[in-house]
């Protein structure tokens, strides 16, 4: 018996996806100047820095900027606004994995009925779209992966796609964006020289307190005063660097933080459960963040 149904979710071909609405981003130095500018002269970008600091964040709010500028420019050449969803810069997110091939990557031929159909993988597509392509933790993927994007890091913009024997100039828009973070390298995972040669890098890290605080407060809704304990308790865990602890309470366990304050649980569990548990296995760390967050939340 047919049945009306409601769809729940949406959908997006890779290149057709936008960032719609503008990401709350606080710029913190002159990152969206290098942005803008590498940009403009097609100059890969390689963001570093530890899980949590806004890294993505920032890429999708450049999209979006960049795609709200190119959208003005092509509306004031034309009698009527348009609203065509078509406007804008494709966004189109990869993330890498130590089982990423070169065919994950570039496509593959696939069997369709007694015919072999070829199919683009995700960085053709936003090559030939003249999207952003955004390599998330590129040292996780394996090393003769990696080689295949050198030829679109420097003036020939092109990718080869040997099984099909042809090469594919990038198209006006296109930008290939590498993050990774450098406290996860080691001799097994590292970014070769020959690949990090090619991109102008930019360097991220936990925002000043104020900032964080106010960060916090936008994304969790958590009140000011609230939000700025948190950042406070997030700087002093970022302190116990010297007595062993990897890598701090990132930016968004601190958020998460927040969110399940303004949900009702209290501020030392919702803590606990966010931050001191996600940031370290090791008791005596863990003793020493549960010591913080008590003289923070008393």
């Amino acid at each position: 018996m047919p049945t009306n149904t409601k769809t729940l979710y949406q959908n997006y071909i890779v290149e057709e996806f936008r960032i719609q609405k503008e990401p709350f981003y606080i710029p913190l130095n002159d990152e969206v100047q290098i942005f803008e500018a590498a940009y403009k002269s097609k100059i890969p970008i390689l963001f570093k820095g530890p899980t949590g600091v806004g890294k993505t964040r920032f890429v999708e709010y450049m999209s979006y900027k960049l795609g709200a500028n190119l959208t003005k420019i092509k509306q004031t050449s034309k009698t009527k606004p348009s609203n065509d969803e078509s406007s804008g810069i494709p966004f189109i997110t990869i993330a890498c994995h130590e089982d990423l091939t070169a065919s994950d990557l570039v496509g593959r031929y696939l069997l369709k009925g007694n015919e072999t159909e070829w199919i683009d993988g995700p960085l053709t597509r936003a090559v030939k779209s003249g999207g952003i392509c955004y390599l998330d933790e590129i040292v996780e993927a394996r090393k003769d992966t990696t080689v295949l994007i050198h030829p679109l890091t420097d003036h020939r913009r092109i990718l080869p796609i040997d099984k099909k024997g042809e090469l594919l100039e990038a198209s006006e828009g296109f930008l290939l964006v590498l993050s990774y973070n450098p406290g996860y390298q080691s001799a097994l995972k590292d970014l070769k020289h020959s690949t990090r040669q090619r991109f102008v890098s930019i360097e991220f890290n936990p925002p000043p307190v104020d900032i964080e605080a106010e960060i916090i407060h936008h994304e969790s809704g958590l009140d000011k005063a609230t939000s700025m304990q948190l950042a406070r308790l997030g700087e002093k865990i970022r302190n116990l660097k010297d007595q062993g602890l990897a890598e701090g309470a990132s930016v968004r366990l601190l958020i998460y933080a927040g969110k399940l304050i303004s949900s009702g649980i209290s501020a030392r569990r919702a803590c606990e459960v966010a931050v001191n548990w996600s940031t370290t296995d090791d008791l005596t760390l863990q003793q020493s963040i549960n010591e913080i967050i008590s003289a923070i939340f008393p």
